[in-house]
C-alpha cells in the first residue's frame, strides 16, 4: 500500500531537488484530480517551487484550459501518450514553471476499453530548456481498486519528477 506518509516524503524530496535547481512545477491531472497538487502544497513552503495545478477531468477541460487538441482527444482518447504529453505542454505553456508533469488514466471501477484496461495510466513531464521544451512520457498499468490506481498514479508522478 502506498501511504500519505510515503507521498509526503517524496513531495519534500521533490521539492528539495526543485528548489534546489531554482525550478518550479505545475501539474495537469485527470484521474488524480488534484491529488498530486495536494500532495505536494502539503508540504510548508512549497509556494517557492509549485507555481499552479490545473484539472482538467473532462475532455472539454482539457481542450479548454490546456490547448490539447479536440481531434487528439477524439482519435487518441484522453489516456494517450499524445493526450497526455499535449496536456504536459498545455499547463508548461500556460504557467511560469520550467517543469509540468501530468496524469490522465482509467481508476475504474468502470472505464476500461480496449487496450486500455483499468489502471492504464499515462505519465507526461514537460520541461523547459530555454527556449526548447523536452516532453517524456510512458506509461504504466496498476493493480488494485480506484484509491490504490491513484496513489500509486500520484507515487509514480512524483518519482519520475525526481528522475
Amino acid at each position: 500500500m502506498v501511504d500519505d506518509l510515503e507521498l509526503t516524503k517524496l513531495a519534500i524530496r521533490v521539492g528539495q531537488r526543485l528548489q534546489a535547481d531554482g525550478r518550479k512545477l505545475v501539474t495537469a491531472e485527470s484521474c488524480t484530480a488534484g491529488w498530486l497538487a495536494k500532495t505536494i502544497t502539503d508540504v510548508a513552503g512549497s509556494s517557492a517551487w509549485f507555481d499552479a495545478g490545473y484539472i482538467v477531468y473532462s475532455n472539454a477541460a482539457k481542450a479548454r484550459e490546456l490547448g490539447v487538441p479536440d481531434k487528439l482527444l477524439n482519435e487518441q482518447g484522453a489516456v494517450s501518450e499524445p493526450a497526455v504529453s499535449s496536456m504536459a505542454q498545455g499547463a508548461l505553456s500556460r504557467s511560469g514553471a520550467d517543469l509540468a508533469i501530468a496524469i490522465s488514466g482509467i481508476a475504474g471501477p468502470g472505464g476500461a476499453v480496449p487496450g486500455k484496461p483499468v489502471g492504464t495510466v499515462w505519465f507526461a513531464a514537460a520541461s523547459r530548456r530555454g527556449v526548447a521544451v523536452e516532453t517524456i512520457a510512458r506509461v504504466k498499468f496498476f493493480k488494485g481498486d480506484r484509491e490504490l490506481v491513484r496513489r500509486k498514479a500520484v507515487q509514480f508522478a512524483l518519482r519520475l519528477i525526481l528522475t
